[in-house]
């Protein structure tokens, strides 16, 4: 009679206590790759909001920054193949084109602030043309209004034909630089060169700078006695302190004085124009620089840090114009009831010169604003507030400025250019794809190995 199995015995129930504390089981697959178990339930609302906001900010960052450099490479493909042509040979030693990049200090702000915004949409434009420019830089209100000036009047100068006489004082480095080239028969560009001007600010300095250049006399105003010393009881001349040794700030030079202004703008319909003033003058390119400050103007701020793309679009289709040297007239527009003109104007702009960037004007600060005009610390004198006054044109200036424009069929032209994914992707993906290659070359690539002797025989 064959023995009984013995019965198993039965597992004990866990208690209830160590019911809920029973380890999850976990998948073979994950746990032979040696992963750790995937969570049973989602992370807790506060982590949910988390991780929701900090994914879509990052996209959009990520995104934005793709478009931008999209955008600035597409323009650059535009104008790349102005570096490829070769310069005529019967032009010998004359310079190439160059054009003149006006920029300075926005309101509130320093010059560095203009000088990172043509570093990141200007300069890869104009580097990929393969054309030559120099800057004018302002640091403070009025010395682009100064530089254009007395470049227009350097130009009259080297006429001869005015009939005011010349002034008599050293010459500058550009005229030492104009004589030399002169002296070993290098030749000036017999063509249109242009002026690209950065923001507003600079564009008002400019207007006003071309009307004092060509209506305004050659020989500088007579200057403002200076004011005479008050004695005071400190400054006594029994008890002279000793000489103490200058700092730091006292050895650096100082800067010289911004010229004052040669005439008004209340000057312009009685000043004759010069006879050899030429018909049309080089096209200009106002280029738009959005600058607000301010805490409680966050909102605006952060829509146009996300929406950097459009402003790189608008400002290389600019560059691209200027670079491809196309041009039309400034119109003339017609004078209607505008009192609600953030310039304090009572009537629109005649001229299209006087609404190109306008729309800046309403994100400057207050203090730009104010009817007290700046004094000279040195003589106190009162100088030239350019960009809080409305913009005052001559029918004679104003109908000679050109503006660069593009034509439809080089829009056109650049709306088919296909920018590769490589020139826009970032640091993260440049590598994944670079170890891609590299793994796909180290796989597929036929090995080579040595023949024997046998086999050459």
């Amino acid at each position: 009679m064959a023995d009984p199995t013995p019965a198993t015995p039965a597992t004990p129930p866990l208690p209830a206590g160590n019911a809920a504390s029973k380890a999850p089981l976990r998948n073979p697959a994950l746990r032979m790759l040696g992963l750790p178990a995937l969570p049973r339930k989602l992370p807790s609302r506060n982590w949910m909001i988390f991780w929701t906001v900090s994914t879509t900010i990052t996209a959009a960052i990520i995104y934005d920054k793709r478009e931008k450099k999209r955008a600035i490479a597409k323009w650059s493909h535009a104008v790349e193949h102005l570096a490829k042509e070769p310069l005529p040979d019967s032009i010998g030693l004359a310079q190439p084109r160059k054009l003149t990049i006006y920029l300075s200090s926005p309101p509130g702000d320093g010059l560095r602030v203009a000088q990172d915004h043509y570093t990141e949409y200007v300069k890869p434009i104009l580097a990929a043309s393969g054309l030559d420019w120099e800057f004018v830089q302002g640091r403070r209100e009025g010395d682009v209004r100064a530089y254009v000036a007395e470049r227009v009047r350097r130009l009259r100068r080297g006429w001869g034909n005015d009939n005011e006489p010349e002034p008599t004082k050293e010459p500058t480095k550009e005229e030492i630089v104009d004589a030399f080239r002169k002296s070993r028969g290098i030749k000036e560009y017999d063509g249109i060169r242009g002026d690209v001007v950065i923001g507003r600010h600079t564009w008002k300095e400019y207007v006003r700078g071309l009307h004092e250049g060509w209506l305004g006399p050659l020989t500088a105003p007579p200057e403002p006695e200076p004011l005479p010393a008050v004695a005071t009881p400190e400054s006594s001349t029994d008890d002279k302190p000793a000489e103490e040794k200058p700092t730091e700030e006292e050895k650096k030079p100082k800067r010289p004085p911004q010229p004052r202004p040669y005439n008004s703008t209340a000057d312009y319909p009685a000043s004759p124009l010069p006879p050899l003033i030429p018909s049309t003058f080089d096209p200009s390119a106002p280029i738009p620089q959005p600058h607000l400050l301010g805490f409680l103007n966050t909102p605006t701020r952060l829509y146009r840090f996300f929406n950097r793309r459009k402003l790189a679009d608008d400002i290389g289709r600019e560059v691209a114009a200027v670079c491809l040297c196309t041009y039309r007239e400034y119109r003339q527009l017609a004078a209607e009831a505008d009192p609600a003109s953030p310039t304090g104007s009572g009537s629109q702009p005649q001229y299209e010169q006087h609404k190109e960037l306008q729309w800046e004007e309403k994100d400057w600060i207050k203090t730009v604003w104010k009817e007290d005009d700046p004094k000279d610390p040195e003589t106190a004198e009162i100088l030239e507030r350019v960009r809080a006054k409305p913009m005052v044109m001559d029918p004679r200036i104003a109908a000679r400025m050109r503006r660069f424009q593009l034509l439809p069929e080089d829009e056109e032209r650049a709306s088919r250019i296909v920018v590769p994914e490589e020139e826009v992707e970032g640091w993260i993906k440049g590598k994944l794809r670079q170890l891609y290659r590299w793994g796909a070359k180290k796989a597929f690539e036929k090995k080579l190995t040595p023949l024997d002797d046998k086999d050459v025989e």
